[in-house]
């Protein structure tokens, strides 16, 4: 099930709030919550079920434990060797199979939706509590409802046990206008995935599919631009629709966009972009290995450690490693050299998008070859093939045109500068709340038109 899904709009989701709002006792609120949570997880995969279950007994035992032991640092080591382990035998085992020789087929191991995400919400509960034993909890209950709370589940925000363990025992029901604005929040979300990223997908995927030789300068800059904004759109359309869910069921989930194309450096564009998974390598990996504490050299060494384990966390293929180790050299250069001033220039807001650009379109492609092609082809590709003119008359459609303008428009923060002019006035939010209903209407005929695609990081 898919928060775009027509099941989930008119079944799931109104059925659920619904019974939220309805149940006058805060412990049955919880228990449906939950319970609609593992419902929901298992409409996707039902076999993925058990590891969703498992997960939750495996960090709610180390929890038990860190309460009973001394040997702290045991525990914390033997949960992240298992939940790494688990980790790399969903995502990498097919991968070393594959380039040692050995048969791929019998050792499928199928990607567990959303392991990525709460199998690091598992380790930061675990961390934390080790350095806090007063941040565990007791019973099961409460970090199973924490790990499989359905509005982040899948693919994230990430969040803190200690930050969303008192909302989810609070169980409030939110009044009118806070209900009405959560559902504002998620119409948006959902509007940017089948509107703009959905609208912008078939050209990426043309652009991507042609061969090396029929690329040019053309094609290049329109597959990586429109990826970049379906890229951003997707992800920040799930992030938004996650955090209206998260309001609805009164939980307060971690921002996790703050217009990253505006950035004036690749350590700002991480300050901005996937805010919640930068925060938890920073705070459980950069950190751990010394941060910046000891030194410029070593700063710049766990800057590209960290980077090179984003890319490794995104999967098994050498596009995701270079697409880290990319952002890594340009984070330590920031580090290490006067580039890292280049933020308070004009400059910066040119070169980190085109940094940012150029990396996502490796991470984009299917292989290092054919990513290579297409970013070469950004900057050298002035032989213009009569393949790319077919492919431009075939994807730059008007709609593809408007999602392009209004994109761009969107990812530098314009709908956000125009609300702040207009909020204040009288009828702005009623007006708000009407062309709410309007988007939600576009995104019903979007979604009948049968052009959903899943979320991009449900991959991850």
């Amino acid at each position: 099930m898919s928060f775009g899904s027509a099941i989930f709009l008119f079944g799931f989701l109104p059925l659920t709030a619904a019974l939220y709002r309805l149940l006058p006792w805060r412990w049955a609120r919880r228990v449906l919550v939950t319970g609609a949570s593992l419902f929901f997880y298992a409409c996707g995969r039902l076999w993925d079920l058990p590891v969703l279950l498992l997960s939750a007994l495996l960090h709610y035992a180390a929890g038990r434990l860190l309460l009973r032991t001394q040997s702290r640092r045991a525990v914390v080591a033997a949960v992240v060797v298992l939940d790494l382990g688990l980790l790399a035998a969903c995502k990498y085992l097919d991968f070393f199979c594959a380039a040692a020789g050995l048969p791929v087929g019998p050792l499928n191991l199928p990607l567990p939706l959303g392991v990525s995400f709460f199998t690091f919400q598992g380790i930061s509960y675990v961390v934390d509590g080790s350095r806090d034993r007063s941040q565990l909890s007791r019973t099961f209950f409460p970090v199973l409802q924490y790990l499989c709370f359905f509005p982040n589940l899948v693919s994230g925000p990430l969040a803190r046990f200690q930050a969303v363990r008192p909302q989810l025992e609070a169980a409030v029901r939110p009044d009118g206008e806070t209900a009405a604005l959560a559902l504002r929040r998620f119409t948006v979300g959902l509007g940017k995935k089948l509107l703009l990223a959905g609208t912008l997908a078939p050209a990426v995927d043309a652009v991507f599919a042609l061969d090396a030789a029929a690329l040019d300068l053309r094609t290049a800059w329109l597959g990586a631009v429109a990826y970049a904004l379906q890229l951003y759109f997707d992800f920040s359309g799930y992030s938004d629709m996650a955090l209206g869910l998260g309001c609805l069921f009164g939980v307060t989930l971690p921002e996790n966009f703050r217009y990253p194309y505006r950035a004036g450096s690749i350590t700002d564009f991480w300050r901005r972009w996937h805010i919640s998974l930068s925060q938890w390598f920073r705070d459980y990996l950069y950190i751990p290995l010394g941060g910046s504490r000891r030194g410029k050299a070593r700063a710049v060494v766990n800057k590209l450690a960290v980077f090179l384990a984003t890319g490794l966390w995104h999967g098994a293929n050498w596009t995701f490693v270079l697409w880290g180790a990319w952002h890594g050299l340009f984070a330590a250069l920031e580090t290490a050299t006067p580039l890292g001033r280049i933020g308070k220039r004009r400059f910066g807001h040119v070169y980190a998008p085109l940094v940012v650009l150029v990396g996502f379109t490796m991470f984009r492609a299917d292989t290092v070859t054919a990513g290579l092609a297409v970013v070469s082809n950004l900057f050298t590709g002035f032989a213009f093939q009569e393949a790319s003119t077919l492919a431009l008359a075939h994807c730059l459609t008007a709609r593809v045109w408007t999602a392009l303008i209004l994109g761009a428009l969107g990812a530098l923060g314009f709908g956000s500068w125009l609300w702040r002019k207009v909020s204040a006035r009288r009828g702005a939010l009623a007006c708000s709340l009407g062309l709410t209903l309007v988007l939600l209407v576009l995104c019903v005929l979007a979604l009948a038109s049968g052009s959903f695609q899943p979320f991009i990081y449900q991959q991850f």
